[in-house]
């Protein structure tokens, strides 16, 4: 397995912001100490600044802080929250309401403040255009607007602004060129215009900041090339033009600034060499980074001087030679070099690393993807214990792990996949406490026993080893890895059986391949816990045996791969479960009986090989089955029929009158069974009379239930329907959590308030609409209950399966009430691809596999629960409608009379103006309710009104600033690492199109959920290792 290194491309970026935050502090530490003798309490001032202030009050349309409820006629303005007024002139001199969540536009009026020397509004939700009025202030010295919502060009005016010092407008949604005229602020020290869309070419004026000491403008969309005047900032300390397309050769003058410190042009188009002199020339420079660009050339091996060197990262690019000592760099965290030209395969061109011993603070080092040779030093063992991340992977080195490994305790990565290291895995390697990724496949020479001290890993999260020659039993240890999520052991020499304990383990959701081993034995019942694996191989193995019944557990499965073995007896029914299955092998084994028909409903299956068993019986047309390329039967040859192209035998009038025979015999059966079961109902029935006629006061009714509950029962389960039980409550009535005395099963109970006229009516639809579905993700009714209470008022009452985790709605917006630990649990990008999935394959079945389709009419958050495995379940049908043929089962008049269809924000625009319920309608709420997964924001949110929406903001951001809108939660989780690759950058755009898709607001651009099965799984499957067709090969991306 390869370790992506894209973890590591964003380091010097956060380092840059790290360096943007520490300087602009320093601007306003400065600053406050200039006015520190100015600023005081006042209690007279200038009415035109309180009109100002009070108009930009008007403007903000979110404060959830209520910060601004200070600004009120109880005190003088220059007292309120965040203001500072002058002590000679009592005038506004510094606006300062950072981070602060408040939300709206700027008010032109700022203008007015005309002694205003700060504004700081960072971190906030102001959106729309920069006035063109603050322009005006000329005192002006701070202008901080970062990491808001402000759209726009850039003020053509601000050049009024000429005692500028600080522009920090970072995280933006600027649009435009960068305007010449900010090389006319001749006072202006810092300017940051990262994270924007500004668009053109670096204006060569800029070259006139004598005084500029930082300029930032990365992640924008700028082209051109670097201008040669920019090598005339000599005070320039920190340049980063980072994820741009800027082209062409860097100018020799720009290495020769002497006082930079921080350096990075990555992720652009540059081409030329790197000067040999770049440690003497730039000889104090901390931070340098030209990665992902296309820089040729040899190795500066002046770099080795550059005593203060924190960041080094030349990355994908085509450098090359060998690398001198570093000895002197001591101060070095990262050192990033992968994808390179570097090395020629001789045993010397890793000496380098063991001068890395001296830098006590490297964390990341990653020297992969070049033409290291040699052997692996056992000075590695003396790297400084910060080190976390140990990245070698895909070169040719060779020699063994060094046992002195142990002493890097800190190490959370070890990638060494692709080399030809030799020998056996030090077992030290288990002291390594905070380990969470050991790759170390396609060595070819690795061998001995996997050592079951790797089963104290607890922090693992992923293992591979394949492509070795790993001896012996797979180790039970490794069982207790809890966090695992792959685990690839394939192409080694194993054999016994396949630990319980390892094929149990329920964190495994990415994949479990153990192939190309000798493994014996059959295959454990405890793979029912895998509930959330994607891919399954066990190919090319010994084993034997049935296939498990409970295989049908795994309802997450989408590569199955069993082949090569020795498996016997039928395909199991339970398979039928595995809906999601784009590929399954069962080829070279004993398998026999009948192609189940269940595999031609599978809408994802893509490849099917049956071959080499002993099938009999007429092949399926449809489905999978339509496509020769796609399915495999060759070597079965008791299989007849299919289509053309797999030129089997027709099937004779004896298979034909078999097949009829067995028709025949089921029918038989079945009428044997039917009159059997309706003698049981009726008895049923009797029984049921029998014991309302004894039990008062309630009567209950449980058609295709589990449970038979009276009252009385539901009445203790519930603690009598306590506040403490109560989980939340609705339109239509109340939910209760019990658990009921005889058994301790946990329930919900859904009271119905047959107060509101529309109870009884929801009660019915949702009865009508569960009592003959069953999905695995669709909340299950147990049982339900009419009848009246000992008060003789009625009671209607729906009993559920208990739902541990809750809903989607509690995981996204903790609500107040939530005690603390609840508050801080958030969903992961995984688990948000897994929900979305969860949600499209029940509203499939719904729409499009009932024997009536069904329309849900209130897909929301508040409705998706969660079990303990994190599944997503779509609960309260109280507003479902039930098509029949083209129609509904109640006439419009009937159905509007309930209410208005759905929730607000959630609802179809069409049913607001009176439109038939359809489909359609639910995949309109899917829409939204996928936006709001992936964004963080309900549709209700402030910030869209007058026409824009949550669907406009997202169509807005597509293609390329998806990563813009995204939940800051998962930000923050991923660190940028995962979600800022290319891939995962795809899959984002991919998942908000289907969001924007759905969410169209003409039914006819809506695409149906069949589909959204269909594309989301294939984002997941992208999301997920992708096995390479028939060799057994699988590509990871970490």
């Amino acid at each position: 397995m390869e370790l992506s290194s894209k973890h590591l491309e964003v380091s010097s970026s956060v380092f840059f912001v790290y360096v943007e935050l520490l300087i602009i502090l320093s601007c306003f530490n400065l600053q406050g100490l200039n006015l520190l003798g100015l600023a005081t309490p006042v209690v007279t001032g200038n009415d035109t600044d309180q009109q100002a202030l009070l108009e930009f009050k008007a403007k903000i349309t979110g404060d959830q802080l209520r910060v601004m409820h200070s600004w009120n006629d109880s005190i003088h303005f220059c007292q309120w929250y965040g203001v500072t007024c002058g002590r000679r002139h009592q005038r506004v001199i510094r606006l300062e309401l950072q981070l602060l969540k408040l939300a709206g536009s700027l008010s032109p009026y700022l203008g007015n403040l005309s002694y205003l020397r700060v504004l700081n509004l960072e971190g906030n939700n102001f959106n729309n255009e920069i006035p063109q009025d603050i322009g005006h202030l000329r005192r002006l010295e701070i202008l901080q607007l970062s990491n808001n919502s402000i759209s726009g060009e850039i003020p053509s005016n601000l050049s009024g602004c000429s005692k500028l010092a600080v522009v920090h407008v970072r995280g933006n949604q600027l649009i435009g060129e960068i305007p010449g005229f900010f090389g006319l602020l001749s006072n202006l020290k810092f300017l940051s215009l990262s994270n924007n869309s500004l668009t053109g070419s670096i204006p060569p004026s800029l070259g006139n900041l004598s005084s500029l000491e930082a300029l930032f403008l990365p992640k924008n969309r700028l082209s051109g090339t670097i201008p040669e005047a920019l090598g005339l900032l000599t005070n320039l300390s920190f340049f980063s033009v980072e994820d741009n397309e800027i082209s062409g050769i860097v100018p020799v003058s720009i290495f020769n600034l002497s006082n930079i410190r921080g350096f990075d042009i990555g992720e652009n188009k540059i081409q030329g060499t790197l000067p040999s002199d770049l440690g003497i020339t730039m000889p104090y420079i901390e931070i340098f980074s030209v990665m992902q660009n296309q820089i040729t050339g040899k190795f500066p091996v002046s770099v080795s001087n550059a005593t203060n060197l924190m960041v080094f990262q030349v990355s994908i690019n085509k450098l090359s030679g060998n690398l001198p000592s570093f000895e002197k760099l001591d101060k070095l965290s990262l050192f990033l070099i992968y994808k390179n030209h570097f090395g020629d395969g001789g045993g010397r061109d890793i000496n380098f690393l063991c001068s890395l011993t001296n830098a006590t603070n490297l964390k990341y080092l990653d020297i992969s993807g070049n033409n290291f040779g040699g052997v692996l030093p056992e000075c590695i063992s003396n790297l400084s214990i910060t080190i976390s991340s140990l990245v070698i992977q895909n070169n040719k080195i060779v020699g063994r792990i060094p046992p002195g490994i142990e002493n890097l305790i800190n190490l959370e990565v070890i990638a060494a996949t692709n080399n030809r290291l030799s020998g056996s895995v030090p077992i030290v390697v288990g002291k390594l406490q905070k380990l969470k990724i050991f790759y170390a496949d396609n060595n070819h020479f690795l061998s001995g026993a996997i050592p079951p001290s790797l089963g104290n890993l607890t922090m693992l999260t992923g293992l591979t080893l394949k492509g070795n020659n790993f001896q012996g039993n797979i180790p039970s240890s490794l069982g207790n890895c809890k966090n695992l999520v792959v685990l690839d052991l394939a192409d080694n020499n194993l054999s016994g059986s396949i630990p319980p304990e390892v094929i149990g383990l329920s964190s495994l959701s990415i994949t479990l391949d153990l192939s190309l081993n000798y493994l014996t034995g059959v295959l454990p019942v405890e793979l029912e816990n895998l509930k959330n694996l994607g891919e399954l191989s066990v190919s090319q193995n010994r084993l034997s045996g049935l296939l498990p019944d409970n295989l049908g557990s795994c309802v997450r499965l989408e590569n199955l791969f069993l082949d090569g073995n020795l498996f016997q007896g039928s395909i199991p029914s339970s398979l039928s479960s595995l809906r999601g299955l784009v590929e399954l092998d069962l080829s070279n084994n004993n398998l026999s009986g009948e192609i189940p028909e269940f595999l031609v409903s599978f809408g994802s299956l893509q490849y099917l090989n049956l071959s080499f068993n002993d099938f009999k019986g007429m092949i399926p047309v449809e489905g999978v089955f339509k496509n020769a390329n796609a399915t495999f039967v060759e070597g079965n040859s008791k299989l007849c029929g299919g289509i053309p192209e797999l030129h089997l035998s027709i099937c004779n009038s004896k298979t034909s009158i078999t097949k009829r025979s067995n028709t025949s015999l089921k029918l038989k059966i079945a009428i044997v069974f039917v009159i059997l079961g309706v003698t049981l109902v009726f008895s049923f029935l009797l029984m049921l009379w029998f014991r309302k006629k004894k039990e008062q006061p309630v009567a209950t009714f449980a058609e295709n239930s589990l449970l038979r509950l009276s009252y009385q029962r539901i009445l203790r389960a519930t603690n009598g329907f306590s506040l403490q039980n109560l989980v939340g409550s609705g339109g239509f009535g109340s939910v209760y959590k019990g658990i009921l005395e005889e058994t301790g099963v946990v329930i919900a109970v859904k009271v119905l308030n047959l107060l509101n006229p529309g109870a009884s009516r929801s009660f019915l639809a949702e009865c009508e609409a569960l009592k003959n579905i069953r999905h695995r993700n669709l909340v299950k009714v147990l049982t339900a209950i009419s009848g009246v209470d000992y008060q003789g008022n009625g009671f209607k009452a729906l009993v559920y399966e208990f739902m541990v985790n809750g809903s989607l709605e509690d995981w996204l917006h903790p609500s107040v009430g939530m005690n603390e630990q609840e508050k801080m649990r958030n969903l992961n990008f995984f688990q948000r691809v897994n929900v979305v999935i969860d949600v499209a394959h029940a509203l499939e079945y719904l729409h499009h596999h009932c024997e009536t389709p069904i329309i849900h009419c209130d897909i929301k958050p508040s409705n998706i629960l969660f079990d303990d495995e994190m599944v997503g379940h779509i609960s309260d049908f109280g507003l479902a409608k039930i098509l029949s043929g083209d129609r509904l089962n109640y006439s419009t008049t009937q159905s509007s009379s309930l209410r208005l269809r759905g929730t607000i924000g959630y609802a179809p625009p069409e049913y607001g103006m009176g439109s038939e319920l359809s489909t359609k309608g639910d995949v309109y709420s899917y829409g939204i309710l996928l936006l709001q997964i992936f964004t963080g924001k309900r549709p209700s949110d402030e910030m869209f009104k007058e026409g824009f929406s949550l669907h406009n903001f997202a169509k807005a951001a597509l293609p390329e600033r998806v990563i813009e809108i995204i939940d800051p939660i998962l930000l923050q989780e991923s660190n940028g690492n995962s979600l800022g690759n290319d891939r995962h950058c795809q899959c984002l755009n991919s998942i908000f199109e289907i969001g924007v898709t759905c969410s169209a607001e003409s039914p006819s651009e809506r695409i149906d959920m069949s589909d959204v099965v269909t594309r989301l799984s294939s984002i997941r499957d992208k999301l997920r290792p992708a096995r390479l067709p028939r060799e057994g090969q699988t590509l990871y991306a970490a």
